[in-house]
This record gives structure tokens, sequence and C-alpha cells, in this order.
């Protein structure tokens, strides 16, 4: 007799595979799914350990949880190869240090979607965006 295919043990495979793959712990990763149009869309967002601000890494939607995790397990494996390297530095509203973020994204615009994520744009001053070389 063939064991039964628990959905939330898959679940639980692939987003520790995404996990793994990132080399993040389980309390910098945050995995939010959105019911749309039929489809499931799975956020995934990063928590910064030093400065507590969380970002969009990517999305990706699928037919449903699982379809939408294992598309971004496969963005996962290649995104470096895909997405071009950016740097913003950025200070949040009433602080006073600067911080420094990394994000891997097509153009400038879509890093500055994953900065500003979940967040109202004026809680975040941008102070440059730069296009970091491929090496």
């Amino acid at each position: 007799m063939e064991p039964i295919n628990d959905i939330h043990v898959e679940l639980a495979r692939v987003q520790n595979e995404i996990k793994s793959h990132l080399g993040l712990d389980s309390a910098s990763l945050v995995f939010e799914y959105q019911h749309l149009e039929g489809k499931v869309k799975v956020d995934l967002i990063t928590i910064n350990p030093r400065h507590k601000q969380s970002f969009l890494f990517h999305s990706e939607v699928g037919f449903d949880k699982l379809d939408a995790l294992k598309r971004l397990l496969e963005y996962v494996k290649s995104y470096k190869e895909k997405e071009s390297p950016f740097t913003i530095q950025w200070i949040a509203k009433g602080d006073k240090e600067l911080h420094t973020s990394y994000f891997r994204a097509r153009n400038a615009y879509e890093a500055l979607d994953k900065l500003y994520y979940g967040r109202d744009m004026n809680t975040i001053t941008v102070f440059s965006v730069v296009l970091n070389p491929v090496s």
C-alpha cells in the first residue's frame, strides 16, 4: 500500500529546500500566500536580523500552494544568473542610521519595489540605488 501524500509535509519539504538553498534560517524567511483569481501567489519575504526590516525576495504564482512553492524553488536555484545585483542605501523615518540592503532584480524599479514591499513609501528615504558590477 502506498503512503498517503500529506500536502503539509510536501509544502514543508519544499520550503526547507528553499531555505537551505538560500542559506537562511526559519526566523529570516516568511512565506505569505494569497488567492488570486483561482490561483495562488506566494511571496517570499526576508527579514534582516540586524535592522529588523522585512523585504520582498520574490513572488511566484501557481495553480495551488505547492505549485507556487515549486516555481519559487526553481527561481531560487537560478536567480543569480537571471537578475542583476543592486545595492540600495536608505534610512527609516525617525532613524538616524543609514542602512545598506542588497537585492536581485531585473531593473532598479523592481529592486525598489522589493524594498518598499508592504510599507508606506513615506516611511523610508532612499539615498542611492546602485547597479553592482557582475563578476
